[in-house]
């Protein structure tokens, strides 16, 4: 069985067992036993324990540049997020002729992909049969999410590949075209990535896709070797391709707003999205096309990898899109969509919310733990280890913890039953 390769990871010798992000966990994956204990199999990368640990014990992991340097063309693919990043940027280029000058032989922008993934999202939205409304399939730590906590809206996932890998793609087959002489194997894209979830994503592959990404590097690492190397001169090779739709995406909104239809929901933040996911699968919410969900405040530009303040790096791109034209890429509206932008199947995750594969032991257990929840004293505050008083007590019945972990609970009540 494949085990899922993680981007979020912990530092003990830093952690105190403050409990901070025991509380903040969206998948209930932490638990304290002295110092935070992450549960593998229920984290989604989301990165909120990285961001909101008081003691930098939380670390998100990525590849080095130099690990670009076992191909022979390397081809950088900057997110748009990264743009955002830079003071006074007027031109778009000076960030693409920095690249090239710390060692890169190719740029392709994921904002130029992210306009081709819009032109065909508009079309896939026209399609008979497909189930509404419909989900981004953009942010990884998002389809993650829906497949370990919300399970039956696997359907309204658009089988879209994201831009990151649409422009990893087209980049090596335009390098294959300028460099004949060149094979596949010789080429590497390197994803410039302002968050954990697209270095899970490019490791563990997607179901049976293998990820055209090679190598996913840090925004924040990256930074301090570019900033040096923009140069703000007349002499940067004119290359960017892509306008205010592409580098829209970087911010929450972008890549609903670019199917060009009033009724679409964007969320950002990873409490948002769950609030968003269970009135989707209650059915209380209105009639929508098109759902975007990111897991990052504020969208990709408040990824944990990334060296600026969201909110800052967002106005930063609104004063930027001023000088560009509203797309450079566009397709031809045959009503078709071409494979190589599709993906097949969604990767099988086991619910975290199945306590059992056989119904009537999960019955079992349920009625277990609901039972002992009642006995417990209910103010969810993490003392035990544990999330919640729900949680600790699923703990107690899976035989993980014993109930004496609860400081709080008197043991002499009548109700107690050590296990």
């Amino acid at each position: 069985m494949h085990n899922y390769e993680h981007s979020v990871l912990l530092d003990s010798s830093k952690c105190t067992g403050c409990t901070t992000c025991l509380k903040h966990c969206p998948t209930e994956a932490i638990r304290i036993t002295g110092h935070a204990v992450i549960n593998e199999k229920r984290c989604i990368d989301c990165g909120e324990c990285i961001r909101v640990c008081p003691h930098q014990a939380k670390k998100a992991v990525s590849d080095k540049l130099e690990n670009m340097d076992r191909f022979k063309y390397k081809i950088a693919l900057p997110a748009p997020t990264l743009y955002g990043q830079f003071d006074n940027l007027d031109d778009v280029d000076y960030v693409l002729d920095g690249l090239l000058r710390i060692g890169f032989d190719d740029v392709f922008e994921v904002s130029k992909a992210a306009e081709l993934v819009s032109a065909y999202t508009r079309t896939y939205l026209k399609m008979q049969g497909i189930k509404k409304p419909v989900i981004s399939s953009a942010c990884p730590v998002v389809v993650r999410l829906i497949g370990l906590r919300f399970p039956s809206l696997n359907e309204n996932i658009i089988h879209m590949l994201p831009p990151m890998e649409v422009a990893a793609r087209l980049a090596k087959d335009r390098a294959l075209k300028a460099h004949p002489e060149l094979k596949r194997e010789e080429i590497g894209t390197c994803f410039i990535s302002p968050c954990p979830g697209k270095v899970s994503y490019v490791r563990n592959g997607f179901a049976e896709y293998e990820s055209q990404v090679d190598v996913v590097v840090s925004m924040s690492d990256i930074y301090f070797r570019l900033i040096g190397e923009m140069k703000q001169d007349n002499n940067i090779q004119t290359m960017c391709e892509s306008g205010i739709i592409g580098v829209g995406w970087a911010s929450s909104g972008g890549e609903a707003s670019a199917i060009f239809n009033e009724n679409y929901l964007a969320a950002d933040g990873i409490d948002n999205v769950i609030r968003v996911l269970d009135q989707i699968e209650n059915g209380n919410i209105p009639q929508l096309e098109f759902i975007e969900l990111n897991a990052c405040p504020g969208g990709c530009v408040g990824g944990v990898m990334a060296m600026e303040n969201p909110f800052v790096a967002r106005a930063r791109l609104q004063s930027l899109r001023h000088y560009l034209p509203v797309s450079q890429n566009f397709v031809k509206d045959d009503g078709m969509i071409p494979g190589e932008y599709l993906f097949n199947n969604l990767p099988e995750y086991h619910p975290i919310t199945r306590l059992s594969d056989s119904i009537i032991e999960s019955m079992r257990m349920m009625a277990e733990i609901q039972k002992l929840r009642e006995t417990l004293p209910g103010i969810d505050c993490g003392a035990c280890g544990a999330p919640s008083c729900r949680a600790f007590a699923e703990d107690i019945i899976r035989n993980k913890t014993i109930r004496d972990s609860c400081p709080i609970m008197n043991k002499d009540d009548e109700n107690y039953d050590s296990k």
